[in-house]
């Protein structure tokens, strides 16, 4: 299933990660990790937000997925299903 991972970090541990070299650490493990159709990040909200949309074959992958935002960046993170057009059609379809 496509899943959309918005991680949300606390600027003081982002800070600190930064500082330190984890913070790139933290985001090529989980690019490699993840796989990710696509990545983004920039300031959401005045605060550093990584966006990333994957592929999420299980739930016993949130774990993984999302527990080094929280244990190292103290981050609000949130996953999501979602769909692109080609998606959104195929549903569509099926509701005649």
């Amino acid at each position: 299933m496509r899943v959309l991972l918005r991680a949300t970090l606390d600027t003081e541990k982002a800070n600190e990660a930064i500082r330190s070299g984890k913070l790139p650490e933290l985001i090529n493990r989980t690019l490699d990790h993840l796989e990710p159709e696509a990545a983004y990040f920039g300031p959401l909200g005045g605060r550093r937000t990584a966006l990333m949309v994957f592929d999420m074959q299980d739930s016993s992958e949130l774990p993984p997925t999302g527990e080094p935002f929280f244990t190292q960046l103290n981050a609000e993170v949130e996953i999501s299903p979602i769909m692109n057009a080609e998606d959104l059609r195929k549903g569509l379809s099926r509701l005649s």
